[in-house]
């Protein structure tokens, strides 16, 4: 069966909690390490120099008169000298050896030697001088390794074997335990008890300032409900919600610049969902008042329609033409409505592409203005076209740019009065060619002006934008990466321009 220790160690320990609990561990940890390899060193030290201060211990020894005669080694004088050696300096032990390593004579407590013999090679290397510490067999142990004095033991020109001193012996290991136990081991453990309390203090101080720009972007981005609304005062969302200047920004700083990205996707995404519950918030009103504005007409066609059906021996030739004048009037605005709002949803939603082809923009002029002549003559409009000669060839789509101007002229007609005129200027600049449609009725009330070319709310009653024929249009001039703009004229009508791209050849 697999465990996941890990999310069940820290089922509910926030970030700053799990570090502080890491940084814990590995500080013990560290503590613990450091503490052995100072105790570690302090013995190696020790060793090192009780070495090098009886180094020559054992060549004293071997050269005493008493332990050799002409017959050899004399045991009592062995024993006796070894014997006096070990109670002036309790933490020495002589041996002698042999050639092989073998112990001939010693003065230890009988049971006490664990070995037979010692191996030879370290004290080859201190009677050839090798660098020190240099340990070596103790006989009073099967496996322990001490610091030793060794010198080779001559007589009558033949090598009998080595005096080998156990420099720090049994008795000192009993008193440096009992020692360590009692001091050293508490001082050391009371050292690092209060370097790892230091050190647990500063890096918990440390987590605390690193983590705190997390905790503050964390506390900031809960207070967002599923409106993508803050739900604290906007003074204390200001640090994170507000997006900084980059120059303002400590680049060096990873956190501070996660935070300000934070902040800058959090207003991005509130901007965002504003936008699309007023979007939303238009589509119903929009929907609403489409049903009401096709309900009317629909209602006073169905209304004529049920009459002239009701009533149709009894109507005489004039009501019925009447009757049916009206029930064709309602007809074609409520086709007019559905057509503009058909062409209108493909355009917004990309299934109309512009076929770009090269043409004349001063023919297309021509031909749109005589589709209005004689509207524009029965209601006493002048239709002027102000054309710049020569005038380059235009880059659009012509079906498209002829409906654009068609709604412009459109618009200019119905709200110019009699005896007024609409104006179309074309003129070469930088490339394109300008498109100004003008007229001299009353103008745009100021307040239509920002919604101008929005999305109306309603098409039969009073709007607060410049209803569908400019929505149409702004969205062709869109496709044609060109934007239609109100012209502010003091004391004149309504004038709207767009840019058109001139042909290449």
């Amino acid at each position: 069966m697999k465990l996941n220790f890990s999310r069940n160690f820290t089922p509910n320990l926030t970030l700053s909690q799990r570090l502080s609990v890491v940084f814990s561990v590995l500080l013990l940890a560290c503590c613990g390490a450091s503490a052995w390899l100072q105790i570690r060193a302090n013995d190696l030290h020790e060793e090192e120099v009780v070495q090098a201060l009886s180094k020559d211990l054992a060549e004293h020894i071997a050269l005493s008169t008493e332990l050799i005669t002409d017959d050899g080694l004399r045991p009592d004088a062995v024993r006796r000298l070894f014997g006096q050696l070990m109670v002036v300096n309790p933490s020495v032990e002589v041996y002698l050896l042999d050639k092989d390593g073998r112990i001939t004579g010693q003065d230890a407590p009988a049971g006490s030697v664990k070995r037979e013999r010692v191996d030879l090679a370290p004290v080859r290397q201190f009677v050839d001088g090798d660098p020190l510490p240099i340990l070596g067999d103790d006989p009073r142990s099967v496996n322990a390794r001490k610091v030793f004095s060794a010198a080779p033991l001559r007589a009558g020109g033949r090598d009998l074997g080595y005096v080998y001193v156990v420099l720090l012996g049994e008795a000192r290991a009993r008193l440096d335990a009992r020692v360590a136990a009692s001091t050293i081991l508490r001082t050391t453990l009371l050292s690092m008890g209060l370097v790892a309390l230091l050190g647990l203090l500063a890096g918990l101080m440390a987590f605390a300032l690193i983590t705190r720009p997390l905790r503050r972007l964390t506390e900031k981005m809960r207070h967002f409900d599923t409106d993508a609304e803050p739900t604290v005062p906007p003074a204390e969302l200001q640090p994170v919600l507000k997006p900084q200047p980059p120059d303002s920004l400590d680049r060096h700083d990873e956190i501070v610049v996660l935070e300000a990205a934070f902040g800058q996707m959090a207003g991005r995404i509130s901007e965002q969902w504003r936008a699309l519950r007023q979007q939303d918030q238009q589509r119903r009103e929009l929907v609403a008042n489409i049903s009401h504005d096709l309900r009317t007409p629909l209602t006073s066609l169905h209304g004529y329609l049920e009459t002239l059906s009701l009533k149709a021996d009894t109507l005489s030739d004039a009501d019925r033409r009447r009757y049916l004048d009206i029930a064709l009037s309602q007809s074609r605005k409520v086709g007019l409505l559905a057509q503009s709002l058909f062409e209108l949803a493909r355009l917004e939603h990309g299934f109309v592409h512009p076929v770009l082809e090269d043409f004349s923009l001063t023919d297309l002029v021509q031909d749109v203005f005589q589709k209005f002549e004689l509207g524009a003559q029965a209601k006493q409009v002048r239709l002027t076209a102000n054309l710049s000669t020569p005038l380059p060839m235009v880059s659009a789509d012509l079906a498209m740019i002829e409906r654009v101007l068609t709604n412009l002229l459109d618009n200019a007609i119905r709200h110019t009065p009699s005896a007024g005129s609409v104006d179309v200027d074309l003129r070469h600049r930088d490339g394109k060619v300008a498109v100004t449609v003008s007229d001299s009725g009353p103008g745009i009330p100021a307040e239509l002006h920002e919604n101008l070319f929005r999305r109306p709310l309603s098409f039969s009653g009073p709007s607060t934008g410049g209803g569908l024929g400019l929505l149409i249009v702004q969205r062709m001039l869109q496709l044609h990466h060109s934007q239609i703009r109100l012209i502010e004229r003091a004391g004149t009508g309504a004038t709207l321009y767009f840019e058109l791209p001139v042909a290449r050849f």
